[in-house]
């Protein structure tokens, strides 16, 4: 640990005294909540509680265990940044830490229970801090990725109505150049060791306050989060999670996706600003007290992860497929890796052959998983079960998957249609509440008795499903969500473009790449093609996230389209996979 001393970022974290309360202020009162309560609530053998915080009922239970030596004080977060640097922090550290994070947004920042918080970091120990001091203090967190561009923030910020945003230095330029647009944005808290004009710095604040704080009782559907999902038409969509839905809702997946138990270490490897971040690198591995690992890791790189698995005894990976397409074109024999025995993937569909040369290289099985950002994990291979190779697994508990048609009809195994969910008589609470602000969109998820995934495939004879493609446009590269729409709308801002249309292609390594047809203007028909091929991509990473830009360009004399002038999207899809 001697290195953390020289981190200046952390260095005033780690004096932090050991935590004084643990509880809700009526703790006397208060029956903790078990793990066997959780997964009651899950299976709808227990109904769910009136009140409920992750905080408070789960990290600072975990916390009293260490204190009564019920559990080893193992960590709960272990933090490297291949530099030499490293964090470890209990469980109890942890919910010391998180409550002086806590005291930083509400006292210093004068926040107030429901405002909403933007959390723009990388994977750095404050992204958990400050989620966890949310929750503690009934704040909605919004993570978003650094890759978004001023535009997107804006967007954000804007439709949100957020009351602070937390950020890193290399996002604070692009906040700075909008900030006079967002007129509900009261304060921008700075995580980094360096001040800046304007910003409150967390680090600062942080060392000055108190980690007396007393966890709020939040009711079990209140909003916990907010999390900007895309869609083929128009801006992102704000789906909206509860205390309960991801709080408790991450129990089994925990269990019976992830295999955890108190004594693993899991590395997802998520970007922060999506929710798989928050299922697989905090309330699943937190939910049954297992350690989660984070390396800093900017940009992937296949060296740096296998070392990483042959140093640390990492039990459990989760990784988007293309991850492992890449690592298995290493000679992975060539590796001993330290204690790693679960390995699951999601996110996008993974290849069979994929699985199969990772179980040859490895041994290990890869564990698919399928799910959404409104609805969390959908489908999963769990541990027990036969793994079909190509199949994302069975239906996962609690939900009732099935394959229905166009009219909500169930339809039989082996025929293709919409992947599904049949409701109750009341709407899961593992459930998103709602698109905010958009009644229509919430609405538009439901066909009769089920809600749709806007996903298509098959279902076999033994209750296997089989993904085939999204029902709409959606493209889906490396695990990004990508909607066409914010790509042809960066496009037509360049003079070149008379209209674009945005297309999925596939991609060895990415599974699926973005792809645009191009119809040009006059004074552009007759460009090098390679270099204006160059020029659109860089304006698209300017315009939009980097990760949206189109690796593929074709330039084309006109669009296909229907008799009402609508571009036929799913033509050009259908000739890039070869489809008829």
């Amino acid at each position: 640990m001697r290195n953390f001393f020289h981190y200046q970022t952390f260095r005033f974290i780690w004096h932090a005294k050991p935590p004084g309360r643990h509880f809700h202020r009526d703790h006397q009162l208060w029956t903790p909540l078990t793990l066997a309560d959780l997964e009651a609530i899950n299976r709808y053998d227990r109904p769910l509680p009136k009140n409920f915080n992750f905080a408070g009922d789960v990290l600072d239970q975990w916390s009293q265990k260490e204190k009564t030596g019920e559990r080893p004080a193992n960590p709960a977060l272990w933090w490297v940044n291949g530099k030499g640097d490293e964090v470890k922090w209990s469980f109890r550290e942890l919910g010391s830490l998180s409550r002086k994070a806590a005291n930083v947004l509400t006292k210093s920042c004068g926040l107030q229970r429901g405002d909403r918080v933007a959390v723009i970091l990388p994977r750095i120990p404050e992204w958990w801090l400050v989620n966890v001091a949310c929750i503690r203090t009934g704040l909605v967190f919004m993570p978003g990725t650094t890759q978004l561009t001023a535009k997107d923030m804006l967007y954000r910020l804007r439709a949100s109505k957020a009351k602070c945003i937390v950020a890193s230095e290399e996002v604070a330029p692009a906040v700075e150049s909008i900030v006079s647009e967002c007129p509900h944005l009261k304060t921008k808290l700075l995580v980094s060791p360096h001040r800046q004009n304007g910003w409150l710095s967390f680090q600062e604040l942080f060392r000055s306050t108190s980690e007396e704080h007393s966890c709020v009782q939040t009711g079990s559907q209140e909003p916990m989060a907010i999390y900007f999902t895309s869609g083929t038409t128009g801006y992102p969509k704000m789906a909206q999670h509860s205390q309960s839905s991801l709080g408790i809702g991450c129990t089994l997946p925990g269990r019976y996706w992830l295999g955890l138990t108190s004594s693993d270490i899991i590395w997802n490897m998520s970007d922060t600003g999506w929710i798989k971040a928050a299922i697989g690198s905090m309330f699943s591995p937190w939910l049954w007290g297992a350690c989660v690992f984070v390396h800093q890791m900017a940009q992937f790189d296949t060296d740096t992860f296998l070392n990483t698995l042959t140093t640390y005894p990492i039990t459990t990976l989760c990784s988007a497929p293309t991850v492992y397409r890449m690592l298995v074109q290493k000679d992975l024999k060539r590796y001993k890796f330290k204690k790693l025995r679960h390995c699951s993937t999601g996110g996008e569909p993974l290849n069979p052959e994929v699985l199969e040369q990772w179980k040859a290289q490895t041994g290990l099985e890869l564990y698919e998983g399928y799910g959404q950002t409104e609805v969390g994990i959908i489908c999963a291979n769990q541990k027990g079960q036969e793994i079909k190779l190509g199949s994302m697994g069975k239906g996962f508990i609690p939900y009732d998957v099935q394959i229905i048609d166009e009219n909500g009809n169930i339809l039989p195994p082996g025929k293709e249609g919409e992947i599904a969910l049949r409701l109750k008589s009341t709407r899961p609470f593992s459930f998103f509440s709602e698109y905010v602000d958009n009644p229509e969109k919430t609405a538009a998820t439901l066909r009769g008795d089920f809600y749709v995934t806007g996903d298509r495939g098959v279902m076999d004879s033994d209750g296997y499903f089989w993904f085939v493609g999204r029902a709409d446009d959606l493209i889906i590269s490396s695990g990004y969500r990508i909607g066409p729409f914010e790509v042809e709308s960066a496009l037509i801002e360049h003079p070149a473009v008379v209209e674009s249309a945005v297309v999925s292609s596939p991609d060895p390594i990415r599974g699926e790449v973005v792809k645009a047809f191009v119809v040009l203007s006059a004074p552009f028909k007759s460009s090098n093609p390679e270099k204006l091929t160059l020029e659109l991509q860089d304006h698209v990473k300017k315009s939009t996230a980097p990760y949206k830009y189109p690796r593929k360009v074709e330039f084309v004399q006109e669009l296909p389209k229907t008799i009402t002038g609508k571009i036929k999207r799913k033509d050009l899809r259908d000739q890039e996979w070869g489809r008829t």
